[in-house]
């Protein structure tokens, strides 16, 4: 694993991980950032070991967008946005294509596009002090960073439109409420909570795990028949998994599989 200036990696027990660290203020995003995240989503994608990936932040601000004190406000910006969006999209692919559970951290503020980053993960803690907001439309830009694409997958097309026409502050209450995120915990016991779901989804069948949520995700993009042919194809191949063979020898035993996420 390389080592990276934005961002750092930590593993325990197939647990990998990754806490936000911009060298920016409010963990802003910037390209050299954006890269990291690429590389080290490409990196944990293919490891093995890495049976859960963890997205979380240190400090006030998962992420507050993008770092504006290298934009000027005017059409010249344009080639840097285009980059920058560009790499922190083919960070958020790069996971999705890893098919590994990802499970985000916010404890804090999350805007612009650390409010899309927070969308990605499959699973989101939110201490119960965190703040979500669109953001966007406070600087006259569009959404990035897949906001459009999970927003109306989460909360359905009307209250997405309602998110980002409004533009209001999300309390994590709220957001749990419109399927945002998945549960709201003190902030005294953020760190143990996350890290307690991390490891429950890190001794499942992880491998099963991470084709099953992207068939989810996908599925709005496919008519039925598909859907269907693409989860033939998934059950089918999951029977070349060490998983299949531990939990078909455990459904006739006596103990619970040990799973293994391959």
């Amino acid at each position: 694993m390389p080592e990276y200036e934005n961002l750092t990696v930590d593993r325990d027990d197939g647990v990998a991980t990754v806490t936000l660290q911009s060298t920016a203020g409010r963990n802003a995003l910037h390209l050299e950032m954006a890269n990291e995240l690429v590389s080290v989503a490409a990196s944990l994608g293919e490891d093995p070991d890495a049976r859960c990936i963890v997205l979380t932040h240190d400090g006030d601000f998962f992420g507050s967008g993008a770092d504006l004190t290298a934009f000027s406000g005017g059409e010249s910006d344009a080639p840097l946005l285009r980059q920058l969006a560009g790499r922190l999209h083919e960070a958020i692919v790069q996971f999705h294509q890893a098919e590994t559970p990802v499970v985000g951290g916010v404890d804090g503020i999350a805007a612009g596009a650390g409010f899309s980053l927070a969308l990605m993960p499959d699973l989101v803690v939110l201490g119960d002090e965190t703040t979500l907001k669109f953001a966007y439309p406070g600087i006259g830009l569009t959404g990035d960073g897949g906001a459009t694409f999970y927003l109306p997958r989460l909360v359905g097309l009307r209250t997405a439109k309602e998110i980002v026409l409004r533009d209001e502050p999300i309390d994590p209450e709220e957001a749990v409420e419109m399927g945002l995120a998945t549960e709201v915990v003190p902030s005294d016991a953020f760190d143990d909570r996350l890290a307690e779901l991390a490891s429950e989804v890190a001794s499942g069948p992880t491998a099963a795990f991470g084709t099953t949520t992207r068939l989810l995700t996908e599925s709005f993009d496919r008519d039925l028949e598909a859907q269907l042919a693409a989860e033939t194809d998934a059950i089918a191949n999951a029977t070349h998994t060490d998983d299949y063979a531990r939990g078909l020898d455990a459904f006739f035993g006596d103990d619970d599989p040990e799973f293994v996420g391959r």
